[in-house]
């Protein structure tokens, strides 16, 4: 089953809402072979809206970061495998996201990174703990350290992602996948 993020802007940004359906989507899925969580070309996801953080109040930011650790630990814990089937920009929350995720596939002009130590922040969705698994610590650290972000290519040859292919066979490969 397809599970397509779309926001007005295109950002497909990752608000309590949308957390929560993502959260409760494990228990909908009626034949439980698998979900893919796509975005558009431009942008698989940017995360959360940075604006309307830098807005909330204490107890709100709360629910927030508690709506984004829900769902990502329903996707990562999910008995139906996730795969991320990503195009355009995976960023910040959007790359915890697809990290909680079995498996990850790209098309060749994906972008993966975490670049919040250029706005002075941590994501707080586990992806700085899901990510040296995948990939090791001493990458992940000059990652996060950095703001480096990975290409397609420097993705999979991280290991990051399983494969990079035509943005038409995408949704396909993520179906196909071994997970």
């Amino acid at each position: 089953m397809e599970l397509r993020l779309a926001s007005a802007d295109g950002l497909n940004r990752l608000s309590i809402a949308l957390l929560d359906q993502l959260a409760a989507a494990p228990q909908s899925h009626p034949d439980g072979r698998r979900f893919i969580l796509t975005g558009n070309p431009r942008c698989f996801s940017a995360g959360a809206d940075l604006e309307a953080i830098a807005a909330l109040t204490g107890a709100a930011a709360w629910r927030l970061a508690r709506a984004g650790q829900r769902a990502l630990q329903a996707i990562a814990r999910s008995s139906v495998p996730f795969v991320a089937a990503v195009e355009g920009a995976c960023l910040g929350g959007g790359l915890d996201l697809a990290l909680a995720c079995r498996a990850r596939v790209c098309a060749p002009l994906a972008y993966f990174g975490h670049h919040g130590a250029k706005l002075g922040l941590v994501t707080g969705w586990g992806g700085t703990q899901r990510l040296p698994r995948d990939i090791g610590s001493p990458r992940t650290l000059e990652h996060l350290l950095s703001a480096q972000g990975w290409t397609a290519e420097q993705a999979r040859a991280q290991g990051l992602v399983a494969a990079i292919c035509p943005t038409d066979q995408l949704v396909a490969a993520a179906s196909a996948i071994s997970v």
